[in-house]
């Protein structure tokens, strides 16, 4: 990604309000990807956005950009990331554009873009667009101006889908929910599907005003979530994130799934039912209690670089359909395009049913080892996961964990400072060594300063 000056690895993000997340630059970013997707055919583009308050601002800038480059506009309205994915396809249009941050505070926006298919633009494409924003912006003959429209019950066509991937033997009659929509883009979707499917559903961070999105709620702020299971005791709490594209879940007991368990309890009952066609993707961050639990039954576990993209990138190429990230990010492939924090939740509670289990029941068989994470600042310009210093005290503590845990240095990619994460079998053994090494990489990283 080091070529690119404004795509990241989730599209465009930033600040709202400072380069490149304002309206001139939406504009210029909306024009360009009109003139680089008409070359290919495209004439529709489907707009969506999550709850916050800057999507109107960046939406009509996107919009006019479009126009004047010739392609017509549908507008969505606030919808779950992975619903753009499936309207773009279903509603045949060539290319779909998500505006939101995802988990992020509402301070900051990001434009991202869907191909015809509901999967992310292959990097070519976006290349384009980059380069055709330093072009000089013009605009279209008056009767080649695209036209804009809003699609009619956009939320009603997407809840049928959710629904339709829930098997139609089970229904969730007797199951309390309580569904925590991190005032975000699924508030209007996930209640109706659980509902519809036949459950009692407990709302909660359901009601968006344009800044109250995924403040202390949601995917990245469960404990809401867990106080509000336990003292209506219900069966089962799902958190979303604010673009509906992650999940967390709680159960009776008030103990959270993240990732690496909901990866785990789909991949087993994938591998039950005969349908899991391979193995299963995780990350480098994924707990390796994950990778012993499903080896224990015979299934394979490769680890991708962090990002949705890399998880796809590597499913694809082993041809398998189960993927997913500990933050909340699942794929299944055989269901969706993109992750897709409703279906994955589908999914878990049709387990549930199908085996008149607890959430907590499905769960065992999968202990996560202790893991501790530091994060150490280096100067700009160095890297430290090179010294040698570095590099041996690595091989002593791996050494030392003799294959039962594990040692990961990552650079962040937002800010100078490397993770050094351990995981083992014993807590005190986690943070002694994450701290041996960390020590060493403060060392050599003051000797650079």
């Amino acid at each position: 990604m080091s070529d690119r000056k404004y795509f990241g690895t989730d599209g465009v993000r930033g600040l709202v309000g400072e380069y490149p997340i304002t309206p001139k630059f939406a504009l210029k970013l909306g024009w360009a990807a009109g003139k680089v997707l008409a070359k290919s055919g495209t004439q529709k583009v489907i707009i969506g956005k999550d709850t916050r308050i800057s999507g109107y601002l960046l939406e009509t800038s996107l919009e006019a950009g479009l126009i004047a480059a010739g392609i017509d506009v549908v507008l969505l309205g606030p919808m779950p990331t992975p619903a753009v994915a499936y309207l773009t396809e279903t509603f045949r249009a060539e290319a779909g554009i998500v505006i939101s941050a995802s988990h992020n505070p509402y301070y900051d926006n990001g434009i991202k873009f869907f191909s015809s298919k509901g999967l992310k633009l292959d990097d070519k494409v976006e290349l384009e667009m980059e380069a055709m924003l330093d072009e000089k912006m013009t605009c279209v003959s008056s009767e080649q101006l695209g036209k804009a429209k809003r699609l009619d019950n956009a939320d009603g066509r997407y809840i049928e889908f959710c629904k339709s991937q829930f098997p139609q033997t089970l229904s969730l009659d007797g199951l309390k929910v309580v569904v925590d929509c991190a005032n975000g883009a699924t508030y209007h979707i996930a209640p109706s599907v659980l509902e519809e499917l036949g459950a009692e559903v407990i709302t909660y961070a359901c009601e968006p005003d344009g800044i109250n999105i995924n403040e202390k709620c949601g995917a990245t702020h469960v404990e809401a979530l867990v106080r509000k299971v336990l003292e209506t005791k219900a069966d089962v709490g799902i958190a979303y994130d604010g673009d509906g594209d992650r999940v967390m879940m709680v159960d009776h007991k008030g103990r959270v799934f993240d990732g690496d368990d909901i990866v785990y309890i789909m991949a087993c009952q994938a591998f039950e039912t005969n349908t899991l066609g391979g193995g299963v993707v995780g990350t480098v961050m994924s707990n390796m209690g994950l990778e012993n639990a499903l080896k224990e039954k015979g299934i394979e576990f490769e680890r991708s670089k962090v990002g949705d993209r890399y998880v796809m990138e590597l499913l694809k190429q082993k041809g398998w359909k189960i993927g997913g990230e500990s933050s909340g990010h699942i794929l299944n492939l055989d269901l969706t395009s993109t992750g897709d924090g409703i279906i994955s939740s589908l999914q878990i509670l049709a387990a549930m049913i199908a085996q008149n289990k607890t959430l907590e029941d499905l769960g065992k068989g999968f202990v996560k080892y202790p893991m501790n994470m530091i994060n150490v600042r280096y100067p700009k310009g160095t890297d430290p996961t090179i010294n040698p210093e570095v590099i041996q005290a690595v091989q002593e503590v791996e050494e030392m964990l003799a294959g039962k845990g594990r040692v990961l240095l990552r650079k962040s990619g937002t800010e100078p400072v490397i993770r050094v994460m351990v995981e083992a079998e014993h807590e005190k053994q986690v943070f002694d060594y994450s701290k041996k090494i960390a020590e060493v990489v403060e060392s050599v990283s003051n000797q650079d300063a």
